[in-house]
């Protein structure tokens, strides 16, 4: 029986390999199976449209009338389309967009892994010669990696959009105003990094819920437990990305602009 601090050494080391194998085989998926990473990037973008617009929409509304009633007490009011645009398009938007599509292809993809394996798929798949990272794991974790920024992009409008509409009808400004006023703090250097790191999250969560899918076993309830893994799994790792990504791109962007 296995020390659990070696069993963890060993699944840490598999999950890394795992990685390597599929972002090594990733141009070869890109070129071989152009129809797997499009289908993917579907179900990935398009059919996450719903949920990202709504939950962009809402969360703007809602940080709107939240901050509003607070700077209002002190006559600050006019500041608060600034702080909220560097919020969202910085931090807020990149983050959830990275969580939606956690939530929702992190149990979609480990189901969907897991029950080819319960259905012997992955071995007959080994027999015939196909490999299964470069067929299955890489054009899903390409299409991840594609999709996040454009849904972070989205995400970002929908929530500039809600908190207009609420300043259109709680608050005092126009929307010309709300929009130049939105501009003051932002800056390329923040909102590009901030949108383009989605696609190392979009990643991320393509490789975890596709690790987790594969190494999930064939009892009856395996399906199950690999869809609540993958989520858990997946959102993890949009976090500790963030948390690693954040501090580098700024120190980044602090860099190019002292050279300047």
């Amino acid at each position: 029986m296995a020390v659990p601090g070696v069993k963890w050494l060993l699944q840490l080391g598999g999950l890394v390999d795992f990685c390597a194998q599929a972002c090594i085989k990733a141009p070869v998926a890109l070129f071989r199976h152009p129809g797997e990473v499009i289908g993917q990037f579907e179900q990935v973008a398009v059919k996450s449209l719903p949920i990202i617009v709504g939950a962009g929409f809402s969360v703007g509304m809602v940080a709107w009338l939240e901050t509003y009633r607070l700077l209002a007490v002190h006559g600050a009011e006019s500041t608060l389309p600034s702080f909220l645009a560097v919020a969202v398009l910085v931090e807020l938007g990149p983050l959830l967009a990275g969580l939606l599509v956690a939530g929702r292809m992190g149990a979609g993809l480990a189901a969907e892994l897991a029950s080819m394996v319960q259905n012997e798929e992955i071995d007959a798949r080994l027999a015939l010669g196909t490999d299964p990272i470069e067929s299955l794991v890489s054009p899903r974790a390409i299409a991840c990696a594609l999709a996040v920024p454009l849904l972070t992009v989205i995400i970002d409008a929908s929530a500039l959009l809600g908190s207009l509409a609420a300043e259109l009808a709680a608050g005092k400004a126009t929307a010309s105003l709300f929009w130049s006023k939105s501009l003051v703090f932002l800056r390329l250097s923040d909102v590009v990094p901030a949108t383009l790191k989605t696609s190392v999250f979009g990643l991320l969560v393509g490789l975890a819920a596709c690790w987790t899918g594969l190494a999930a076993g064939s009892s009856p309830e395996a399906v199950g437990r690999a869809a609540t893994r993958g989520v858990v799994r997946a959102s993890l790792a949009v976090f500790a990305a963030n948390l690693v990504m954040v501090p580098l791109i700024q120190a980044a962007v602090s860099a190019m602009e002292w050279t300047h």
